[in-house]
């Protein structure tokens, strides 16, 4: 049982549902939900593929998490780094042999580009300033064009990829603010290691408010409706104001770890006013 519960705690079941809840929302927004077919493998390539990235980020990265994160199953001794790293290829081989079933440009994103962004990010860029942000934030928004291939409408899907590009890079960002300690015992070399912590929380504020300020755009450009602006507005623009306000008052490990939290969440309340706003225009 205990090592049922470290493979299920190895998936990370919440980023694992925000994934998958982005296929969906996806297929909402294009209305095409009843291609079931279509829908079940784009949900499993994703679902699989997340899990295989999140156990092999943790097969990687078993010394820095002993400092930054010692809840992981791994530190805990709930599985072990060769079961991790067989779980992640099984996943791996699972999601790539489900692409298949897709049409070919789906498959080309999911096999060609985001399953080697997802291996080299854990290999190589995870310590290289903003190259490692820029490519998990990558990840995310690549699920939304992945969506838009599969179910070849790839149009309405370039806002929504945009907008969790732009929330996950100012999110990765604060992690790696948080992250300073354990990152540093290991020798890598993220941005606020490489030009401290002050000036790394500088540029996570400044990028908080281009996101903050460009999500405001497709209403302002009548794309999406009154709906889309409440809903950004309440889940989105008054977080991303309070991590902005709480980073000048208290420039802290602790203040980038509340704030990570809190960007997770938008960038879910961010995809929910797109759906939201589609079916009540």
């Amino acid at each position: 049982m205990n090592l049922i519960l470290g493979f299920i705690k190895l998936l990370r079941p919440l980023n694992i549902a925000v994934a998958a809840s982005a296929v969906l929302v996806s297929a909402f927004i294009l209305g095409v939900y009843e291609q079931d077919y279509i829908l079940t493998c784009a949900v499993i390539v994703v679902i699989a593929y997340n899990g295989a990235a999140n156990a092999f980020n943790d097969y990687c990265d078993y010394e820095i998490d002993l400092i930054n994160r010692p809840n992981r199953p791994l530190i805990r001794g709930m599985i072990t780094s060769s079961q991790a790293l067989s779980f992640a290829v099984i996943l791996f081989a699972i999601g790539s042999i489900t692409a298949f079933q897709l049409p070919f440009y789906a498959m080309l994103t999911a096999v060609g580009i985001a399953m080697p962004l997802m291996i080299i990010y854990s290999l190589r860029l995870k310590g290289t300033p903003l190259l490692g942000n820029v490519a998990v934030a990558m990840i995310l928004g690549l699920t939304f064009v992945f969506c838009g291939l599969a179910f070849n409408k790839i149009g309405p899907m370039v806002i929504p990829a945009i907008l969790a590009f732009g929330l996950t890079f100012v999110r990765e960002l604060i992690k790696d603010i948080a992250d300073v300690e354990g990152d540093n015992s290991a020798g890598l070399k993220t941005l606020p290691l490489v030009i401290g912590k002050d000036k790394a929380i500088t540029v996570a504020v400044i990028n908080a408010v281009i996101i903050g300020l460009a999500a405001l755009l497709p209403y302002f450009f009548h794309i999406y409706g009154k709906i889309y602006l409440i809903l950004l507005v309440i889940g989105v623009e008054i977080p991303l104001a309070m991590i902005v306000v709480l980073f000048v008052k208290s420039p802290s490990i602790s203040t980038a770890r509340q704030s990570a939290k809190l960007l997770k969440f938008s960038t879910i309340v961010g995809l929910t006013a797109i759906l939201v706003d589609h079916y009540a225009s």
